[in-house]
C-alpha cells in the first residue's frame, strides 16, 4: 500500500500582497510520477519552493514524509534540480566528479570532509547517469545534455527518495529532452523513486508520469492521467485536440 509522503493542507503563498497560490490541497504517494503543469505565473515554481522551505509557508500546513515542515531537517532524503540550465556559469571550474560528489555535503555537519563512502556513492551517481567516462571533463566543456545529465547525478548521489525537477529541459533539444524524460521514468520504475517535475511540456509528460497536477493559482486538476482524460473541466482548458494529445501515451 502506498503511503502519503507529500500532503499540502490548505496552502496559500502571496507575494507583496499578491496572491500566487490560493488553497492548494493534495497528497503525493511514494512511488508517484507527477508532472505539474500550467501556464506561466501559475504559481508551479512558486508550490516547490515552499515545499522546499525557500518560500515561508504563512497559510496552510505542508509535511514531509509525516512531519511537519517546519520540523523536518532529513533533506538528503530530497534532490532538487532547479531550473535555469541557461544560466550557468560555463567557466566554473569543477569537474563533473567534483559537482556531483558535492551532492554529499547535504548528509555531512562540520567539518565537512569527503570519504571512502561518498567516493563510491559519486561513482554509482555517475554510472546512473552514463557519464562515468566524462568524470574528468570540466562541467562547462559539456553540451546541455551532459551537463544536465551531471546536474542529475549530483541530486541523485544521496539516493534520495523524492527528486523534484524544475523546468529541467528547458536547454535541452527535442532528442536529448526525449532521453532526459525515459531516465526519469526508469528512475521512478526500478528505484521507485517519487518524482515531482515542473514542465510546460504538457503534451510529453503524459507518456511519462503518472499522475498530473494542473495549477493557475488554485488548482484546477490533480488525479491519474485516466481521471485526467475523462475530465470535462480539461477538455475546456486544453481543449479536445491537446487533451487528446496529452492522453495517447503510447
Amino acid at each position: 500500500m502506498q503511503v502519503d509522503i507529500i500532503t499540502i493542507d490548505g496552502l496559500s503563498f502571496a507575494y507583496q500582497g499578491s496572491e500566487v497560490l490560493h488553497n492548494i490541497t493534495c497528497a503525493i504517494k511514494a512511488g508517484d510520477y507527477v508532472g505539474v503543469v500550467g501556464p506561466n505565473g501559475s504559481g508551479k515554481s512558486t508550490l516547490i519552493r515552499c515545499l522546499l522551505g525557500l518560500n515561508r509557508v504563512e497559510q496552510g500546513n505542508i509535511s514531509l514524509f509525516g512531519i511537519p515542515q517546519a520540523a523536518f531537517s532529513a533533506w538528503d532524503r530530497i534532490g532538487f534540480l532547479p531550473q535555469g540550465l541557461q544560466l550557468f556559469n560555463p567557466n566554473f571550474p569543477a569537474t563533473v566528479e567534483e559537482i556531483v560528489r558535492l551532492g554529499r555535503l547535504a548528509k555531512k555537519r562540520f567539518p565537512r570532509r569527503f570519504n571512502a563512502t561518498d567516493a563510491a556513492a559519486t561513482a554509482q551517481a555517475l554510472e546512473l547517469m552514463g557519464i562515468t567516462s566524462i568524470k574528468n571533463k570540466l562541467i562547462g566543456e559539456l553540451s546541455g545534455g551532459l551537463r544536465q545529465r551531471a546536474l542529475l547525478a549530483r541530486a541523485l548521489v544521496n539516493e534520495p527518495e523524492i527528486l523534484i525537477l524544475d523546468e529541467p529541459t528547458t536547454a535541452l533539444d527535442p532528442e536529448t529532452r526525449e532521453g532526459f524524460y525515459a531516465t526519469l521514468k526508469d528512475l521512478n520504475a526500478s528505484k521507485g523513486t517519487t518524482v515531482l517535475l515542473i514542465t510546460h511540456d504538457s503534451s510529453t509528460v503524459g507518456l511519462y508520469a503518472s499522475k498530473l497536477l494542473y495549477l493557475d493559482k488554485k488548482m484546477i486538476f490533480y488525479g491519474s492521467f485516466k481521471e485526467f482524460c475523462l475530465s470535462s473541466n480539461m477538455t475546456e482548458v486544453f481543449g479536445p485536440q491537446n487533451q487528446h494529445l496529452i492522453c495517447h501515451r503510447h
